[in-house]
């Protein structure tokens, strides 16, 4: 078997795992800002989540009842950002900062009063965390020549949660291009008038598609706090992939197939800040390791800082509508 192409599943492996809870935070906020209602709260609904589930899993010792409790909180928040964004019309940033450093300090301060161990929770083990899932036929095709390896070490072993993220971008894509849901959303995120006077809830819908994105953040949550290899809560452990599945939502230009790719390339950018020998074999010398970490946040300012080509926001996206009477 071939060194380099094990090494090169090796780091996609980890890319893909990387990139799951950047994906899930991705189409969170495209179905959010689809229907105009922009979120920087992505980071603190994900912190929110993943605390909560694991902690509840820890508690609990049942990995699924931290998963909907993770879900949970995450609709807690939505459902805050809903109210002041779309009830009361209040500002859409600033009620998605007011989420994050809500979530930033909640969480610490509970988990310290919950577990006394420094903001943290216990280490996660067993049946409160994600095991992997090894598909069928894995081993037995192994030893098969280049699809072997890919299918047992990169498609198989991941957790349930990686395989939903990977799921929900056809269905993202199905949900806003096949359905009527789908078309009312995108138009209220373009032309809320002309939805209202077509006689549909321009506040309904809004509502629909913060919900939605709750959901996304709860699973997205849960899947850094519970899945990864060292499973349980620390504190800041999103470490402003919020932000960067922001960026990379910029970058796909609000399109779910678009989205899949983006996430995979910060995902691999994470992936090999793990694996410095990497970029040192390529290269012929060593990279600061400190410089390999902040690669994807480099990333993120040059997206931000308007290189991808015009990306053009829903054009109703962060205004409150006002019903003409």
């Amino acid at each position: 078997m071939d060194f380099f192409l094990l090494f090169q599943i090796e780091v996609l492996d980890s890319a893909l795992r990387s990139a799951a809870p950047l994906l899930l935070a991705c189409l969170a906020g495209l179905f959010s800002e689809r229907a105009g209602i922009f979120d920087i709260g992505l980071e603190g609904k994900m912190l929110a989540a993943a605390f909560t589930s694991a902690a509840v899993a820890a508690v609990t010792g049942n990995i699924w009842l931290g998963l909907l409790a993770g879900i949970g909180a995450s609709l807690l928040l939505s459902a805050v950002h809903g109210v002041a964004s779309i009830t009361f019309r209040g500002n859409q940033l600033i009620s998605g900062v007011a989420i994050n450093f809500l979530a930033a300090g909640l969480t610490v301060v509970i988990a310290q009063s919950w577990f006394g161990q420094g903001g943290r929770t216990p280490q996660l083990t067993g049946d409160a965390r994600f095991a992997g899932l090894e598909l069928p036929f894995a081993d037995a095709l192994q030893d098969v020549p280049v699809f072997g390896p890919i299918y047992n070490g990169l498609i198989s072993g991941h957790t349930i949660l990686v395989y939903v993220a990977l799921l929900c971008v056809p269905l993202s894509w199905w949900v806003l291009y096949r359905t009527r849901f789908g078309l009312r959303l995108r138009a209220v995120g373009e032309n809320p008038a002309a939805v209202d006077t077509a006689g549909v809830s321009v506040v309904g819908l809004r509502f629909a598609a913060v919900m939605i994105c709750g959901v996304l953040c709860g699973l997205a949550g849960a899947q850094l706090a519970t899945a990864e290899p060292a499973a349980g809560f620390v504190k800041d452990m999103t470490a402003g992939r919020g932000y960067i599945a922001l960026a990379a939502l910029i970058f796909a230009k609000w399109r779910p197939w678009y989205a899949l790719y983006a996430t995979l390339l910060f995902g691999y950018l994470q992936a090999i800040a793990l694996r410095p020998d990497l970029i040192e074999n390529a290269l012929g010398f060593s990279v600061q390791a400190q410089l390999l970490d902040v690669l994807p946040y480099i990333l993120t300012v040059i997206i931000l800082a308007g290189f991808v080509g015009k990306a053009i926001p829903p054009r109703a996206g962060g205004e409150p509508y006002v019903k003409e009477r």
